[in-house]
């Protein structure tokens, strides 16, 4: 298995990084943005996406979005093909693409937004911390990205300050000297979602 910086010559596989990307989200029934191939190759393109390849076969991808002229950066559509699960590809991904991030845009503060509870505990041992979206990039081209996702209409009604998704947000700048890694408590991050869904969905119920 190699986890490579994608380019061009990784086209070919748009369409099936878009499907794979669309299918998990109908399997986990959460909302996620929907991305075109068009789209993806740009990220191929630019050298701002990794890929995961068993031979030709297609593994795994994640790439990186850049707002607010640099001064943050988006790691997203972290996705692993359903044939290469639980194995953990996807935390060595999510460790690539981070590592690409600090490399090309140093001075840039990394953060990302997610339902899911694994992707939440992969960017808290990575230095991630939980923030509200106002910490976020007001870039409107980033939330724009949201209209796909079926959760789109909770962003909307709480004016953008509140979703389903949790923001997280690496500040290298921010983190103590002395930074000692702590094992994520998963019972945090579950009680965590279980109140926003409660919230939020008992809201659009009642409407």
């Amino acid at each position: 298995m190699k986890i490579v910086i994608a380019n061009e010559t990784h086209f070919k596989y748009a369409q099936i990084i878009c499907d794979t990307i669309a299918d998990s989200a109908k399997v986990r029934g959460t909302g996620i943005a929907k991305r075109t191939p068009e789209y993806i190759q740009k990220r191929l393109q630019n050298g701002n996406a990794v890929i995961a390849l068993d031979g030709d076969t297609f593994a795994g991808f994640c790439y990186i979005e850049v707002w607010g002229h640099e001064k943050f950066v988006a790691n997203s559509g972290l996705i692993v093909h359903p044939d290469y699960r639980n194995q953990g590809l996807a935390k060595r991904i999510k460790k690539r693409i981070f590592d690409l991030s600090r490399e090309k845009f140093p001075d840039a503060k990394i953060f990302g937004i997610t339902t899911g509870l694994a992707v939440m505990k992969m960017n808290y041992e990575l230095g991630y911390k939980p923030v509200t979206f106002s910490e976020l990039t007001d870039d409107p081209e980033f939330w724009k990205g949201c209209q796909t996702c079926k959760n789109f209409d909770i962003l909307t009604r709480t004016e953008r300050k509140m979703c389903l998704c949790t923001g997280m947000l690496y500040d290298a700048n921010a983190l103590p000297k002395t930074n000692a890694k702590k094992k994520p408590d998963s019972k945090v991050f579950e009680r965590l979602k279980s109140i926003k869904e409660t919230l939020l969905l008992r809201k659009d119920k009642s409407k």
